[in-house]
């Protein structure tokens, strides 16, 4: 008699549950966020990086750089403009002394023999010649460093590739083994 009481219990629930089972449901779709791309936004913010330097960065919304642009550019052209100067008055000097109306006395080039005026000259020549390939170097990296950002903002990032750490255990001699582990899904 029990064990018929416990299948009708049991009845009972599963038939309440039935009802409830039958009742229709609807899966809403998720709006899916299309990336726009844009094929001309990297030539856009190289011309603009070219045009002004910094424009290209701040068309691509990485504000944080604009100020290591014009300060790679500033230290480049101090250098630039130190060196010529030291330059003219090492080229200046050596004139006058081939003139013969250079001062003895002077507090800068008056120990100077001719031979370190001329290594002076070269020295500061060679560096002001340097510092304006830096500055153009830099001008230059400013303009691939706008188109190469913008590009890798189109980029597609999903987790469909994945770079993790990977450590397991090697069953011979028990020792872990590390490493990085890439996945690709289709």
């Amino acid at each position: 008699m029990r064990k018929l009481h416990y299948i009708f219990i049991l009845t009972c629930l599963f038939l309440s549950f039935k009802g409830r089972a039958q009742e229709e449901m609807t899966l809403k779709t998720q709006d899916t966020v299309k990336a726009v791309i844009d094929p001309n936004r990297p030539a856009r913010a190289a011309f603009y990086s070219a045009l002004v330097p910094g424009l290209g960065q701040a068309y691509n919304k990485k504000y944080w750089k604009v100020p290591i642009v014009y300060i790679g550019l500033g230290v480049g052209i101090y250098s630039y403009t130190w060196n010529q100067k030291k330059y003219q008055g090492f080229r200046d000097e050596y004139k006058r002394r081939l003139d013969g109306t250079s001062d003895p006395n002077h507090p800068i080039y008056g120990g100077l023999d001719n031979d370190r005026l001329i290594r002076g000259q070269k020295f500061h020549q060679r560096n002001r010649d340097l510092s304006a390939l830096i500055t153009a170097g830099i001008y230059i990296l400013n303009i691939v460093d706008a188109n190469i950002d913008a590009h890798l903002m189109q980029f597609n990032v999903n987790d469909n590739l994945s770079l993790k750490p990977d450590m397991n255990q090697n069953q011979i001699d028990y020792q872990f083994n590390y490493g990085m582990t890439l996945t690709y899904s289709f």
